[in-house]
C-alpha cells in the first residue's frame, strides 16, 4: 500500500479531487494554476497506478466512473478533514472581532445560510455584521470587509469580484388568474409591479425593471408603478403573496422556484452588468483574520458553482 499511495500519488490525488469536483480538467486547472494538459496526464497516471479509470471521457464534458465516484467522497472528506483541523490549530491566533457590511438581500438569502460554516471553521472569530443598502457610502474605517453589488469601481479601495448577477421576472402563478395571458414582455401593461428601489449602487428608483425592459426589447411599457421596497427578499415576498411581477437575482432565488412558490413568464435573463465584490482597504488582508474571513467567502461561492 504505501509504494501504491507515495509522494507521487499524493500530488494526483490533488489533482483528481479538483478535477472530480468541476467535472472539468480545464477548470481544475485554472484552480491549479497549472495547463489542462498537465491535468489530463496526472489523471492518466494516476488511474495506471491505481489500476482502474476514474472518469469516462465523453464529448465535451466528463463524468466519474462508479470508481471515480467513491474515491472522489473519500480524498474530498479526507482534504476537509485535514482544512478543519489545521484551521482548528491556527484558531489560537484567529480570534477577535472583524466588522463585515453587506447588502441586505446578500446577506439575507445567500450568506446568512452558510454562516454556520464560518463558525465551525473559526470558532474565535466574531463577525459584527451590519446591513446597509448600497445608496449608503462605503468609507474607508467603518469596516473590514463589505459585501456589495456594483460595476467593480471604488476609488482608494480593493474588490475582490464574487460573481455577476442576472435578472428575470418572476410572480406568483396565482397572479395569472382572470387575467390576459403573461406570454411576452408587452404583457406586463395589464399586470402590476414590484420594485426593489435600491437594486445596486447608483441605481435609480426604477433601475432593475428598466435595466431588464431594455434589455429585452420592450422599452415601452409604463414601470413607473406598483409597490416599492428597499430590500430584494421583501419584493420577493410580496410576489410570493401575488401582489404583482417583481424582479428577481439569480444568485439569490434560492427554493422559491423548485417549490412553485413563483413561476418565470419568460425564458430571457438579463446580465445587470454589476458583480457582488468583497471590498476592503489597501493592506487589510494583512491581517491573518481578515484574510481568513475573505478566503472563506471566496470558498464559498466556488463551492456555489
Amino acid at each position: 500500500m504505501s509504494r501504491l499511495l507515495n509522494a507521487q500519488t499524493h500530488a494526483w490525488l490533488k489533482g483528481f479531487a479538483v478535477s472530480a469536483r468541476h467535472l472539468s480538467f480545464t477548470r481544475a486547472a485554472e484552480e491549479l494554476h497549472v495547463t489542462t494538459g498537465a491535468v489530463s496526464q496526472q489523471i492518466k497516471q494516476l488511474e495506471e497506478r491505481l489500476g482502474f479509470k476514474l472518469f469516462r471521457r465523453l464529448p465535451r464534458r466528463l463524468e466519474l466512473t462508479e470508481e471515480g465516484k467513491r474515491l472522489a467522497a473519500v480524498v474530498e472528506d479526507a482534504y476537509q478533514s485535514v482544512g478543519l483541523e489545521v484551521s482548528r490549530l491556527r484558531s489560537g491566533v484567529m480570534s477577535g472581532v472583524i466588522r463585515l457590511r453587506s447588502v441586505p438581500s446578500f446577506l439575507n438569502k445567500w450568506l446568512m445560510p452558510r454562516l454556520p460554516r464560518l463558525q465551525a471553521r473559526f470558532p474565535d472569530i466574531e463577525l459584527h455584521i451590519t446591513a446597509e443598502d448600497s445608496n449608503i457610502s462605503l468609507r474607508d474605517g467603518d469596516f473590514d470587509l463589505a459585501i456589495d453589488l456594483n460595476d467593480g469601481h471604488y476609488p482608494g479601495l480593493i474588490i475582490t469580484p464574487l460573481m455577476e448577477e442576472r435578472i428575470f421576472p418572476v410572480c406568483s402563478p396565482s397572479l395569472l388568474k382572470g387575467r390576459p395571458p403573461l406570454r411576452r414582455p408587452e404583457d406586463l401593461a395589464w399586470y402590476p409591479l414590484l420594485h426593489d428601489i435600491t437594486a445596486w449602487r447608483g441605481s435609480q428608483e426604477y433601475g432593475e425593471w428598466r435595466h431588464y425592459l431594455m434589455a429585452v426589447g420592450a422599452p415601452s411599457i409604463n414601470l413607473e408603478r406598483g409597490y416599492t421596497f428597499n430590500r430584494n427578499h421583501l419584493t420577493m415576498e410580496a410576489a410570493i403573496a401575488g401582489m404583482g411581477v417583481a424582479i428577481a437575482r439569480e444568485t439569490l432565488i434560492t427554493s422559491e422556484l423548485d417549490t412553485g412558490a413563483l413561476i418565470a413568464p419568460f425564458r430571457a435573463r438579463v446580465d445587470t452588468g454589476k458583480h457582488y465584490g468583497i471590498v476592503h482597504a489597501t493592506g487589510a488582508l494583512d491581517d491573518r483574520r481578515v484574510r481568513a474571513v475573505h478566503d472563506w467567502i471566496v470558498e464559498e461561492v466556488q463551492r456555489s458553482r
